[in-house]
């Protein structure tokens, strides 16, 4: 909890971790312990876990819980930890949150509730209750509407960084590029605000983001955070042709259903033990595999960098 009290310095590149399991379903903590580490020593700038490429909606409060715990005794104050705590259930979200603020997290990352596709004034008393319930610690909204069906908007965004001195920043995961530039001149380039679109991550930066929650540093964590690093250096091409050296892994990515694929080359690195996912997702089809393969030797390079 060393970066909670000033969350202005939670930026740069936050890897939205996957769940390992093992072969028969449960939980992996020895994985998690690794894949904590290699982040690590790969110089990602925080942890986040349980984001949609965590597989939480197939997971007991209990079980996410328990990751959390593990992923936040191996990160030990190192960088900033945004576990996602959000859920289609206030009370679980609850729940978790509050799990997430005894451990230690920085800030919670709460995703837009999913299925219901509630109203922006609902949307905004949801969030406003978990900011209420929780004033001494950061809120983040996760903004998914591909996922939830549903897409907060920069009006509501305002309403609650107005009101709510803890809510402070917005993961968008939209391919609506515009709206990303609607929120930020709402609430003012104080709003934290990080792309959960690969291939927005280095665009935002040049509308004021804070950095970028990516899929891809489960695979590339040296080079998206060294991305990040590029730009605020003031190396634009540098971080320009890493960001065009990632579309190879970004689209192996999302060959099927993410974190599928993922955990098939994480498992083929070593890194995980097992390449399980949970229902209703699958393992990657062989027509898959063949996609994912010629993606990774396209882009491979990327994953043999620092913390190799």
């Amino acid at each position: 909890m060393k970066f909670r009290s000033d969350p202005a310095t939670i930026r740069g590149s936050i890897a939205p971790l996957v769940t390992p399991f093992t072969s028969d379903s449960a939980l992996d903590h020895d994985s998690l312990r690794g894949l904590v580490r290699w982040q690590l020593d790969s110089g990602s700038h925080g942890i986040s876990l349980g984001g949609s490429t965590g597989e939480p909606s197939a997971q007991s409060a209990g079980e996410r819980i328990a990751a959390m715990r593990t992923a936040a005794e191996e990160i030990a104050d190192r960088v900033p930890f945004l576990p996602g705590t959000g859920s289609h259930k206030l009370d679980e979200t609850l729940e978790i949150t509050a799990a997430a603020r005894e451990l230690g997290a920085d800030a919670a990352l709460v995703i837009t509730p999913y299925y219901a596709r509630p109203t922006q004034e609902a949307l905004y008393r949801w969030y406003a209750t978990v900011a209420q319930e929780f004033p001494d610690l950061p809120i983040v909204a996760y903004n998914v509407p591909s996922r939830t069906a549903v897409d907060i908007a920069p009006e509501t965004v305002k309403r609650l960084f107005t009101d709510f001195d803890n809510f402070v920043g917005v993961k968008e995961t939209t391919k609506d590029f515009e709206h990303f530039s609607r929120v930020l001149h709402a609430c003012g380039r104080s709003l934290l605000v990080w792309s959960g679109i690969e291939l927005l991550c280095l665009p935002l930066m040049a509308l004021g983001g804070a950095g970028f929650v990516s899929a891809v540093a489960n695979l590339a964590p040296a080079a998206v955070a060294r991305m990040y690093e590029l730009w605020e250096a003031g190396d634009f091409n540098g971080a320009r042709d890493l960001h065009y050296q990632l579309h190879p892994l970004v689209d192996l990515l999302f060959v099927e259903t993410n974190p599928a694929p993922a955990k098939w080359v994480l498992e083929q690195q070593g890194r995980i033990a097992s390449r399980q996912v949970r229902p209703p997702l699958v393992e990657p089809s062989e027509t898959g595999l063949a996609r994912i393969r010629a993606l990774l030797a396209e882009g491979g390079d990327l994953t043999a960098q620092i913390g190799a």
